[in-house]
């Protein structure tokens, strides 16, 4: 008689055992890692938590870093960051109406923000009006310790008038003649960058440029044209700098290890160095920095990522990277995803802007690249380059905001205090059907 308890029989070749349920949680765990990243809503929480915990970091770090300076100047120890924290809370008032715009209002404000820029940039070479600033003629005062910079509004007005132009052109079909993709917008980029230039501000010329290249490259420019520009920008460039032994030096102190390296004077690279190597890991700790005791120039602005790499370490100057690299692909991702020009190449204009400053001026610190003087954006000390800069970043939060997928997503989110919407489902139908609508709305908008 055969036995009523027969053997399981398992599937022949499916693994079992510890090692296949670890396998098998680790696939679940991609998947929903790959879901979460995929949601409607990824580069808008990207966009705000992350310009978010840079501006607040920065403050940060503008007050540790500035203290010292401020007394060296017989100012009080919080002068810098109450100033900075002053400009930010304006910026968060421009971020947040640069949010709730439409983009055809962002569109109107280009050609305004583009005259006033030019005008503002022109006055800045007016005698008794302009101001010249470590060597650089790029400022006006505005009275008192207040001064702005109208240059770094040059960089917010390039991206919206270049990106409204080429959207005009590309509705009209007249991307495709070689004459459209430069005229006027390299004409108008060049009286920009000769308006700075005038200055002898370098560094901003160069971050212009690299905004230029962006939306050319954004617009499918050919690549025999796009290698022609950059050619004539290279030339001007190169005969900039040979001409110029201030430049000539900062080149030359790429890589420095000493300070004094033959006729040229390093130290500012060099202390940079030193700054970030004697971090370690974690740091010295919040506020004791030993290079801000007038070891390293310039400690609040250009060089406050040496300070942060010292107090903070490593850990801290890779939680910055990591916070720049989130920004910056969440801007590539607004981009990517829109089926409206204008937002693709305001999108990409802004990321380009930001993520260029943040590496040249990174790059200057670790001693990979020429010192240019920029700021680190949203992080350094300076008004002037953080209110454009926190503008733009509202813009691209509207974008976010506006991608089809991302708008169904915020109109059915879990309404708050309890409360429920009157007509619609709770609980987990109503979980479900808003993800279906926000896959569905997702689809039709994707290209």
């Amino acid at each position: 008689m055969a036995s009523s308890s027969r053997a399981v029989q398992r599937p022949a070749g499916r693994p079992t055992g510890p090692r296949f349920s670890r396998d098998n949680s680790a696939v679940r765990l991609v998947t929903r890692a790959r879901r979460a990243w995929d949601r409607p809503l990824t580069a808008y929480y990207l966009i705000l938590g992350g310009s978010l915990l840079i501006t607040v970091l920065g403050l940060v770090m503008v007050y540790s870093a500035s203290q010292i300076t401020a007394l060296q100047m017989s100012l009080p120890g919080s002068y810098f960051f109450r100033k900075q924290f002053l400009a930010a809370s304006i910026g968060a008032v421009l971020l947040l109406v640069a949010s709730r715009m439409p983009v055809k209002l962002h569109r109107a404000l280009a050609y305004p923000i583009l005259a006033g820029a030019v005008f503002l940039m022109a006055l800045v070479q007016v005698p008794g009006i302009g101001m010249s600033v470590n060597g650089n003629q790029n400022w006006i005062s505005l009275g008192g310790s207040f001064q702005i910079q109208p240059s770094e509004f040059g960089k917010l007005a390039l991206v919206l008038w270049g990106a409204d132009l080429i959207a005009r052109k590309q509705d009209k079909r007249l991307l495709g003649q070689w004459k459209h993709m430069l005229v006027p917008l390299v004409p108008v980029a060049f009286l920009l960058l000769g308006l700075i230039m005038l200055g002898g501000d370098m560094g901003t010329a160069i971050i212009l440029t690299a905004i230029l290249f962006g939306l050319l490259w954004l617009a499918g420019a050919p690549t025999r044209l796009f290698v022609a520009v950059l050619s004539i920008a290279a030339t001007i460039g190169v005969i900039l700098i040979k001409t110029s032994p201030n430049r000539m030096a900062r080149l030359s102190c790429i890589g420095a290890t000493e300070a004094q390296s033959g006729p040229v004077d390093c130290w500012q690279a060099v202390h940079g160095i030193y700054a970030l190597a004697s971090g370690g890991i974690f740091g010295s700790g919040l506020g004791a920095s030993v290079e801000k005791w007038g070891q390293l120039p310039e400690a609040h602005t250009d060089f406050i990522f040496a300070v942060t790499g010292e107090e903070l370490g490593l850990a801290g100057t890779l939680s910055v990277l990591a916070l720049f690299a989130a920004l910056g692909y969440a801007g590539i991702r607004v981009a990517g995803r829109t089926e409206d020009p204008f937002v693709r190449y305001a999108a990409g204009g802004v990321t380009t802007w930001i993520t260029a400053q943040a590496v040249i001026n990174i790059g200057a610190v670790l001693g990979l690249l020429p010192i240019a003087g920029v700021p680190l954006p949203l992080f350094s000390y300076g008004g002037s380059a953080l209110l454009p800069t926190m503008f733009a970043i509202g813009l691209l939060i509207a974008f976010a905001r506006d991608d089809p997928a991302a708008r169904a997503a915020l109109a059915m989110r879990q309404p708050r205090f309890g409360r429920k919407r009157a007509g619609g489902p709770s609980g987990p139908r109503r979980w479900n059907t808003m993800r279906r609508r926000a896959s569905a709305a997702r689809s039709s908008g994707e290209r």
